[in-house]
């Protein structure tokens, strides 16, 4: 499998094995807004410019909550670099405030709900699982994404991309 293969679970950056690109963004993307738990709106133009991890998640999903402290610890370690984190969550809002009752998170939160998995797939993950996790570096590019569990090797060699 390609290295940027989703199905292979590696996290990838740049080109494929085969030296072919990543993928592009949907050309709508940002332009894409997604509700907060707390009533809000989170608009991707306002993420656009800085380093950025998205992160696809459920509050169903055993992967998605044992790999979320780490991403939150990324965040804050990255925070003041201008990295931007951003959790979209593959579920309804109820679930998703009950939850970060449980688990505070530091970085912004989206309610993208089954929807969000058109989006995932448009990122590259057609097999649409989760965790699915891809970086874009300041210009907007996609330079990395991971299908499974980021770990903080992924996350340490993911801060050096962009």
């Amino acid at each position: 499998m390609p290295a940027d293969d989703p199905a292979s679970g590696a996290a990838s950056a740049g080109t494929s094995a085969n030296g072919t690109q990543l993928g592009q963004l949907p050309v709508t993307f940002w332009a894409m807004r997604f509700a907060t738990p707390d009533g809000g709106e989170l608009l991707m133009q306002s993420l656009k410019g800085k380093p950025l991890l998205i992160n696809f998640w459920a509050t169903w999903c055993p992967p998605c909550i044992r790999e979320l402290p780490a991403l939150n610890r990324f965040y804050l370690a990255q925070a003041g670099k201008g990295w931007r984190v951003v959790g979209l969550a593959i579920d309804s809002a109820e679930p998703v405030r009950d939850f970060l009752k449980r688990l505070p998170l530091d970085f912004d939160i989206g309610i993208a709900g089954l929807d969000g998995t058109e989006l995932v797939r448009q990122l590259g993950n057609n097999m649409g699982g989760l965790p699915y996790s891809v970086l874009l570096d300041s210009n907007g590019q996609l330079v990395a994404r991971k299908l499974g569990e980021l770990s903080e090797q992924d996350l340490a060699q993911w801060a050096q991309l962009a």
